[in-house]
């Protein structure tokens, strides 16, 4: 016990504060340290949801997944569908004072397109993908326009995405004289306050923020005001720890594992909350391995998995099995996306056979942290895949590594999560793409391909409905992952802290968010 409460003291609160700025400071738990401050460059979950309180986009998310004006007042489009025309809010200020215009925009979009800056969104635009910005604009202070090569029904869903950075718009200070990145001066509602890097990360209050229009939070758009003095991130990879910290009100809000659940709800300083969200957790497959290359030993897999018995045991029965890459709550989940693996140990064995099988060890990667069910998943999967005459074996590697591995494609079988994605062509583009190009792909099909860019093209929601029918089936069949089921945030917030909710694009949002006693 002294041990443990070392560790809380050390990564939270065990300096003298005074009760008065405690009390305008928000505590949040991460179970891993940021990458970077670098907005959409070395990023993970974790690094998207601290920058999103410090930079903005033209346009961002609303709770229901559809994309609304953020930085721009309107956008409009042109007949054709390849000019998209941003009309910018006025009065918006930057953390250094200066007022944002289109010259901003378009020293953003111009650094993040150098392949010097190494964004992370870059092949989104640039036609690796599909999608080509031929051309941008800056005709006077106010108006920004974008140019594209063929209409796309997905340009403003991936300029909204978090791991896109919502393709922010920052201020030229953030970089120094030489290029090299600095800090992010942004307009979002919290500025960069300190990184001490694998402890903690401060952000604090922008006091001449201006919210935009609306009379409540709307996902990243809506009302967005900053009520709290400080927001702390603290690093904790502990689950024990971050318990202990919520307990004895050192921590105010963290996600939670679900066998917490039942302790804490007895606490009456703590609300535990739950929200579906479009996170997705599944079994990857390198269809390039010697081994995993054959379809049929993908298939005899997926058939020794119980998927309803080892989600429930995962998820403490609050998660529910989902083989689609469409999320649950999706208006796109249809009967379609229900259709998934069944377990079958008879057929399983059968493919076994036919895929020439002889007991080769298969090496599943896992990690260990306490938001993600990887290690539980992997441990439930040996076991089946063991009792089905498949030998396997789980490999721990921290977060960073894994990460590293998965980026690489240096992989036989993984357990691992993926972010929310809310239009579902922007969900199958996440592990669907060329393996030469792109090694973190798990999925690379020239069928899947002509009706994912079909689904990017079309806006018709009953042919989009259709097309992502036809990608499920087809992705069945191919077996390049598993799904498992998509997350639900399971968060333990104080009771002080008034105004916070979980939603599906499962990430902390802490403008509109207030303490009292």
């Amino acid at each position: 016990m002294k041990r443990l409460a070392f560790s809380l003291c050390a990564a939270v609160l065990c300096t003298a504060v005074p009760a008065a700025a405690a009390a305008e400071t928000v505590t949040v738990a991460l179970n891993a340290d940021i990458r970077s401050t670098n907005p959409g460059v070395n990023r993970d979950d974790n690094t998207d949801a601290v920058i999103l309180h410090v930079v903005e986009g033209l346009v961002g998310y609303r709770e229901n997944g559809t994309v609304a004006p953020l930085l721009a007042e309107s956008v409009s489009t042109a007949a054709d569908g390849l000019t998209y025309t941003f009309k910018l809010r006025r009065g918006v200020t930057f953390h250094n004072g200066a007022e944002m215009t289109s010259a901003d925009v378009l020293w953003s979009w111009n650094r993040y397109m150098d392949p010097k800056t190494d964004w992370r969104c870059r092949p989104e635009f640039d036609g690796r993908q599909g999608l080509r910005v031929t051309g941008v604009a800056a005709p006077d202070p106010y108006t920004f326009s974008m140019t594209l090569e063929k209409p796309s029904a997905l340009f403003l869903d991936t300029l909204a995405r978090t791991d896109c950075a919502m393709t922010a718009v920052l201020h030229r200070d953030s970089v120094r004289p030489d290029g090299s990145w600095d800090r992010p001066v942004g307009t979002g509602p919290f500025r960069l306050g300190e990184w001490r890097r694998g402890e903690y990360v401060t952000l604090r209050r922008f006091d001449a923020y201006v919210s935009p229009p609306g009379e409540r939070r709307d996902g990243y758009v809506g009302a967005k005001r900053p009520l709290v003095q400080e927001v702390k991130f603290v690093t904790i990879a502990d689950a024990a720890t971050v318990k202990a910290g919520l307990l004895s009100g050192a921590l105010d809000i963290a996600d939670i594992p679900d066998d917490d659940i039942p302790e804490l709800s007895k606490s009456r300083a703590i609300e535990v909350k739950t929200a579906p969200t479009a996170t997705k957790h599944a079994f990857l497959f390198q269809t390039r391995d010697p081994l995993l290359g054959n379809v049929k030993l993908r298939q005899a897999i997926a058939a020794a998995l119980d998927l309803p018995q080892l989600v429930g045991h995962v998820s403490n029965g609050l998660g529910r099995p989902n083989g689609s890459a469409v999320y649950v709550t999706s208006a796109y989940h249809d009967e379609a996306h229900r259709r998934g693996y069944t377990h079958d140990p008879a057929r399983a064995r059968a493919l076994l056979a036919e895929a020439g099988y002889r007991g080769e060890t298969i090496r599943l990667i896992a990690n260990k942290r306490s938001s993600v069910p990887s290690y539980p998943a992997a441990v439930v999967a040996q076991a089946m895949l063991q009792a089905a005459g498949i030998r396997a074996e789980i490999e721990v590697l921290e977060w960073a590594t894994q990460l590293d591995r998965y980026t690489k494609g240096n992989f036989q079988m993984m357990s691992f999560t993926y972010s929310a994605r809310l239009d579902p062509a922007q969900s199958y583009n996440q592990f669907f793409g060329p393996k030469d190009r792109f090694p973190s792909k798990v999925w690379d099909n020239p069928k899947a391909q002509e009706l994912i860019e079909k689904a990017s093209l079309v806006a018709d929601e009953a042919e989009r409905r259709a097309i992502f029918g036809e990608l499920h089936r087809l992705m069945l069949a191919d077996a390049p992952l598993v799904f498992l089921y998509n997350a639900v945030d399971t968060t333990a917030v104080a009771r002080r802290v008034r105004g916070y909710a979980p939603w599906v694009a499962s990430k902390p949002r802490l403008w509109e968010v207030s303490v009292g006693d």
